[in-house]
């Protein structure tokens, strides 16, 4: 399950519309967004259960760690997981967004719909409980996309995208 989802990530970087790969001269007017990787550090409350979930189940190889943290690759970012044995999700709101109530705050990445389709199904498979299942936003519309909500093991809210086309990631 793991090398399936490495094979997804590098067929991801390889597509044409990926941010990473140069756009076509006509299509200038609807550049795709310059991509540098981020780095964001979250606190979790089990670091075993932070690796299996990010590492098997999402498939993220892990870097560095110490006793307290943990680093990943997330989709080419450098995510880390820092240990807080209180963490709570007193904080955690939802907004409403087309009829499903968000998770605010939340984090996710961005992918092509057909590795997100394909990732979208191995969740479902692996019965990930979704707090807004995959569906598809904007159908048909500048910005099409598919979106998907779950949480981590410490309750971290993290969202997937899928685009048709990354060009259209900030279409009005």
């Amino acid at each position: 399950m793991r090398q399936t989802l490495l094979f997804l990530r590098k067929q991801i970087v390889k597509m044409p519309n990926s941010p990473a790969a140069p756009l076509p001269e006509d299509n200038a007017s609807h550049s795709a967004p310059s991509l540098s990787p981020f780095h964001l550090a979250i606190q979790v409350h089990d670091l075993a259960a932070a690796r299996k979930f990010y590492g098997e189940r999402l498939g993220c190889p892990e870097g560095r760690s110490a006793e307290t943290w943990v680093d990943f690759d997330f989709f080419g970012h450098q995510f880390v997981c820092h240990l807080n044995k209180q963490k709570t999700n007193e904080s955690l709101a939802y907004n409403e967004v087309d009829g499903h109530g968000v998770p605010v705050p939340h984090f996710g990445v961005v992918l092509d719909l057909a590795a997100w389709s394909e990732l979208a199904e191995r969740l479902t498979a692996l019965e990930i409980n979704f707090v807004i299942a995959p569906y598809i936003r904007f159908a048909g519309e500048p910005g099409e996309q598919g979106t998907m909500f779950f949480f981590d093991p410490s309750g971290n809210a993290i969202e997937i995208k899928g685009f048709r086309d990354l060009r259209s990631l900030f279409a009005k």
